[in-house]
């Protein structure tokens, strides 16, 4: 494993021990998660793996096999720079919480593809916050593992996240998708075996991503706590009669509001299909949850909606933009003798534009984090 060969030459040893968590595909509920909402994820076969020793000490070694020669040692976290401020980010909130953590020596491997918002940010969080779990006898269940991991995005790095990329991460059962309830956080995991029926999820990794998301993202969450604020509702989890709330509200406030709302129908609508084994029904509802982010959220971009529209005009159930949008992927619902006419429509349609085309890669529900050694 060169993550143990890539430790012991930076470390003069072998790890204690070697953890993995996946990304995530979003199935369907978008932008939910942190209105208190529904949400449908499922972890990818790719992630984050960590080769991890304790230290007597508090210092904290980083390196990652992305990023050589740029080895971070950290007497104090909170000097982390770049993408080592998540897993010190991680260190930093377990310690506030008054947890005994000391330091680490860790070193990163990732395999999730470059730019596709499958949520390697997470994978990375929960792969280190497990690995010190298990290395200082913390016993962190998976939610609270989820949770101290999402607090290290939205207080450490600054990322205004809800709970979704980390409990999809930690949860995630192969062969399932999650159904979790971000109020309540009680998951339960929800059969997703699609080759049973001559079908898969194909996500399209656009390799874009546009640098406006990252304040455009905090902004959105911002409308839907002042439209919760002025409908006098906990949050939009909370809207029962839409068309009421909708007459109460105008701009952005009632956009954002129109969407998140009919996305948490759209999720308990899939589930009823999963459960009633209509698979390919679900496809019309990714279509909805495609427009609502393009129209009413407003966080798809063009080349996510050429992905969209080409897929289904190649033949797609169904397809829509994944992840918080401006970039990253689209997921695709594709019968399998669909799959190459699904991916010659959308290259056609991208090679028309003079855009470098994107990549394909069959999504399977994988396992969530877990101790490889």
């Amino acid at each position: 494993m060169r993550v143990i060969d890539a430790f012991r030459q930076a470390y003069g040893g072998d790890p204690a021990g070697v953890w993995h968590a996946p990304g995530r595909v979003n199935l369907i509920g978008e932008h939910t998660d942190y209105n208190d909402g529904f949400v449908l994820p499922f972890a990818v076969p790719w992630g984050v793996t960590a080769a991890v020793s304790p230290r007597e000490d508090h210092t904290v070694r980083i390196s990652s096999l992305q990023a050589p020669g740029e080895e971070q040692v950290l007497e104090d976290v909170e000097r982390a720079e770049g993408w080592a401020r998540y897993p010190a980010g991680v260190v930093s909130i377990l310690r506030g919480a008054g947890l005994p953590v000391r330091g680490a020596d860790i070193v990163i491997d990732g395999d999730v593809p470059k730019g596709a918002g499958l949520s390697s940010s997470a994978a990375l969080e929960v792969s280190v916050g497990l690995a010190l779990s298990d290395l200082y006898g913390l016993g962190l269940e998976p939610m609270e593992l989820a949770r101290l991991c999402q607090k290290a995005e939205n207080e450490f790095v600054g990322m205004p996240c809800g709970i979704m990329d980390q409990a999809a991460s930690a949860l995630s059962k192969e062969g399932h998708a999650l159904f979790l309830d971000c109020r309540s956080l009680a998951g339960r995991a929800v059969p997703f075996d699609l080759s049973a029926y001559g079908l898969q999820i194909l996500i399209i990794n656009t390799g874009v991503h546009h640098e406006l998301a990252d304040g455009q993202y905090a902004k959105r969450r911002q409308d839907c706590e002042n439209a919760a604020k002025h409908l006098g509702v906990p949050s939009l989890r909370d809207v029962t009669d839409l068309a009421a709330a909708l007459s109460r509200l105008s701009g952005d406030e009632r956009a954002r509001t129109q969407h998140v709302v009919t996305e948490n129908h759209r999720v308990e609508a899939v589930i009823g299909l999963l459960r009633a084994g209509a698979v390919q029904e679900i496809g019309a509802l990714l279509n909805a949850s495609h427009l609502s982010l393009r129209d009413q959220y407003q966080v798809s971009c063009p080349e996510l909606d050429v992905a969209v529209e080409g897929a289904i005009k190649g033949g797609a159930r169904g397809a829509r933009m994944t992840g918080g949008g401006f970039g990253g992927s689209a997921i695709a619902l594709v019968a399998d003798d669909r799959v190459d006419r699904v991916r010659a429509t959308v290259e056609q349609a991208y090679a028309e534009r003079g855009w470098a085309a994107p990549t394909f890669l069959p999504a399977t529900p994988a396992a969530g984090a877990h101790r490889l050694r």
